[in-house]
């Protein structure tokens, strides 16, 4: 999925910085591009389930959305642009 224009910029970098604290990682040489996986094999992240349950809470706590099924929490954590769609359609 590629971002949507309109997403703010400025709000994709918190998550991506949100995303790399919870998980304690580097950003990848190159950066993180906002369609990039960020789970399996394909991952320059390469982020697991532990990452995963860290990121959700990280949201809770500064978003305040809570992702509990674990489908939706997969689709919303594909990608940044994912997760940046996913909060702003709970946070509208």
């Amino acid at each position: 999925m590629t971002a949507s224009p309109t997403l703010d910029p400025a709000f994709l970098q918190a998550l991506k910085t949100l995303i790399l604290d919870a998980a304690d990682k580097a950003e990848p040489v190159g950066g993180l591009a906002d369609d990039e996986i960020l789970f399996g094999p394909e991952s320059r992240l390469q982020l697991d389930s532990l990452d995963a349950l860290q990121i959700s809470m990280a949201i809770q706590k500064r978003y305040g959305v809570r992702m509990p099924d674990s489908k939706e929490t997969r689709r919303a954590l594909a990608s940044l642009a994912n997760l940046a769609q996913h909060l702003t359609d709970r946070l509208s």
